[in-house]
């Protein structure tokens, strides 16, 4: 049986779609795929369904009324990946500013190397990012800077969203009390993963911007990154995480 899952959230990623599927199904290591789709008025859901003719049992997608935020759409997606008894469960982008080659490297840290979550890392060695301008690079950067000083989490890229979790941290984390729906949604999974224990590791990658479809960054999004992180220090100084 294949162990590992890997969840793509989508909306309007016709562009991409067909491209990121072909090539995480091109690994030598084998993963199945789910497409977690909200309602996209680019028809990527119909070419996802046109997909799974040829990826059959292995290409999966669920389809989401509107866009409600993703982190409702990676619970929606960690939930059906427990229900259906992965080991390993991945976030990634469509866009492959993740490489689908580095999947087997977040998987083997999880199944070999010891780790409970395994991030693929921007910043671990350096600042491992490709055609983002200097402004965007410094906003990540020292946003994940913030969340250290706040947090105590000794991880250099605290709002990465390329990630593997093994599946006993998706199980000890009440996915229901999960407050963010926009970036500050990557920093509270860490969070709740390091206020129970669990062994965070990161891998480095090289990440890359974009180079088809648009960015879904705004300023509301970066806003509850940053009032986020205080809320969550102290819902778990008062025992309320």
């Amino acid at each position: 049986m294949i162990d590992g899952l890997v969840i793509i959230p989508t909306y309007n990623e016709i562009e991409n779609i067909e491209s990121i599927i072909r090539a995480v199904f091109s690994l030598e290591k084998p993963f199945h795929v789910l497409i977690v789709d909200d309602n996209s008025p680019d028809k990527t859901a119909e070419k996802v369904v046109a997909l799974q003719n040829e990826f059959q049992g292995n290409l999966f997608l669920v389809n989401r009324a509107k866009k409600a935020g993703l982190g409702l759409a990676y619970v929606h997606g960690f939930n059906w990946a427990l229900e259906h008894q992965y080991d390993y469960i991945f976030e990634m982008d469509a866009d492959f500013s993740h490489n689908p080659k580095d999947l087997p490297l977040l998987y083997e840290s999880c199944k070999n190397d010891g780790a409970d979550l395994a991030i693929g890392s921007r910043y671990v060695n350096g600042v491992n990012v490709v055609n983002w301008p200097l402004s965007r690079v410094l906003l990540s950067y020292f946003a994940s800077v913030y969340v250290r000083l706040i947090t105590g989490m000794k991880i250099m890229d605290t709002t990465a969203g390329f990630i593997c979790y093994r599946r006993e941290v998706l199980e000890k984390i009440d996915l229901n009390k999960i407050k963010f729906i926009g970036y500050a949604f990557q920093i509270e999974m860490k969070y709740r993963a390091f206020a129970k224990n669990y062994i965070i590791k990161e891998v480095p990658v090289i990440f890359t911007d974009r180079t088809k479809g648009q960015s879904k960054m705004s300023g509301s999004i970066i806003k509850e990154a940053i009032f986020g992180v205080i809320s969550l220090r102290f819902r778990k100084f008062i025992n309320r995480l």
